[in-house]
């Protein structure tokens, strides 16, 4: 097994870990706040409409995934309106050649919604269609401005309904999210000003009409963002659902079946972008001496304040720190480098060494301290999530049989390793 210590973590009965400055006791309140990144943002707020970037991507995802049906019903809607007014325009203008407004009415604005109706047939629709709406929203505004304009000055009295109409449907029906649609709106407003003045409509009324718009505007974007703010409220309050769900009675950190599905998701993520995954499994050393010595009572606080350690450790997005079972813990990260490995495994030992829990039987110290095995994996069709979790649990043994108090890194293929094959070794010498 290809391995290695970590610099800077410590080895062996005399050496000291780093020690954290931060009270034990504020160490304990941070269990719950410093894992959960829904937590966070709940109580920093976002009234910009803007969550911390893997929130963020998670909330556009599950926008795109829950309102894909609704949008495409929408669309179907927006095209019956673009005939309708086509159609009122010609009973309006009565007969003649409207050749130029027909052309672009349903030479270019229908083609833009049977387009978006057709991408949300797609299997990669929910990932299409947000990405290109914040795009032709503002280009079906500016055709209806020019359609509607080039129609009153044909004699047409049903302009402004329409343009109206359209900027609501912006707000509320295509999908988009508050800023997509008020920049789509500004842009409609802004083109509907200037074309009317310099396309020869009466000044009075465009000045009028576009006074009315603006404030139909205030009022849209208004409620489209009180709509977004309680959507995104909505949202990380059943995360913070789903979480209390998956989190250990009484450590607060994540419990195994929340490390279980994380662990499948990132390991399917990591497949598609190429990414690697590195697990850290720790397990407090000599804690059955400490337990008999100390009590139970006294375990389980142990227990809290190392689970409150580790999880100011590993502090990013897609980081999760779980209770694997017992006193062993799994530190789950996602594509790090070999230097935030470091950093991860020095202040596991800095912040438990901090925590100066007197242990009077282990054999490595006067404190408790954490052993940690530590796997590296770049993973692939032929790997397995339990493989991952055996080389970081062989890692684990090979620094228990080192001495303990340290960290082995572990970076070697395991398509050779056989399943339990350490189990029985392991149960043999741990104490």
């Amino acid at each position: 097994m290809c391995t290695e210590h970590i610099d800077g973590c410590p080895r062996g009965p005399g050496a000291q870990a780093p020690i954290d400055t931060l009270d034990p006791l504020a160490t304990q309140q941070l269990i719950i706040t410093g894992q959960s990144a829904t937590q966070r943002q709940l109580e920093a707020g976002f009234p910009w409409l803007k969550f911390e970037h893997e929130l963020e991507r998670e909330f556009r995802r599950e926008q795109a995934r829950t309102r894909l049906l609704q949008i495409r019903f929408n669309l179907y809607l927006g095209a019956v309106l673009v005939v309708a007014f086509g159609c009122l325009n010609h009973l309006v203008l009565g007969p003649g050649s409207h050749t130029l407004l027909d052309l672009v009415q349903f030479g270019l604005l229908l083609p833009i919604f049977a387009g978006g109706i057709a991408i949300t047939y797609l299997t990669s629709g929910r990932r299409i269609y947000p990405r290109l709406a914040p795009v032709f929203a503002p280009m079906m505004g500016l055709i209806v401005v020019a359609v509607e304009l080039k129609a009153a000055q044909a004699g047409a009295q049903i302009v402004f309904a329409m343009v109206l109409l359209t900027s609501v449907y912006l707000y509320y029906l295509i999908g988009l999210l508050f800023y997509d649609s008020l920049r789509a709106n500004v842009i409609m407003w802004c083109a509907f000003l200037a074309f009317g003045i310099v396309g020869g409509v009466a000044e009075a009324d465009v000045i009028y009409d576009a006074v009315v718009l603006l404030l139909g505007n205030i009022v849209g974007a208004t409620v489209a963002y009180n709509l977004e703010l309680e959507m995104r409220t909505h949202f990380l309050e059943r995360r913070m659902l789903s979480e209390t769900a998956a989190r250990d009675g009484l450590t607060g950190i994540y419990n195994r079946r929340r490390f279980d599905e994380h662990l499948q998701t990132l390991w399917m993520q990591a497949l598609r972008e190429g990414a690697t995954l590195a697990l850290v499994m720790v397990d407090i050393d000599f804690f059955k001496r400490f337990n008999d010595r100390q009590g139970h009572q006294a375990g389980d606080e142990c227990l809290k304040a190392v689970a409150a350690a580790l999880a100011r450790a590993a502090r990013r997005p897609l980081d999760l720190v779980a209770r694997f079972g017992g006193e062993e813990f799994a530190v789950l990260l996602y594509d790090p480098s070999r230097q935030y490995l470091h950093d991860v495994a020095n202040r596991i030992h800095g912040n438990v060494a901090a925590l100066r829990i007197p242990h009077g039987d282990s054999s490595v110290g006067s404190v408790v301290t954490v052993s940690a095995g530590i796997a590296y994996v770049a993973p692939t069709l032929e790997r397995s999530t339990q493989g991952f979790v055996q080389l970081a649990d062989e890692a684990l043994y090979q620094a228990k049989s080192d001495g303990r108090n340290t960290s082995v890194f572990d970076e070697s293929a395991y398509e050779s390793l056989q399943t339990g094959a350490f189990r029985a070794a392991r149960t043999a010498t741990a104490v």
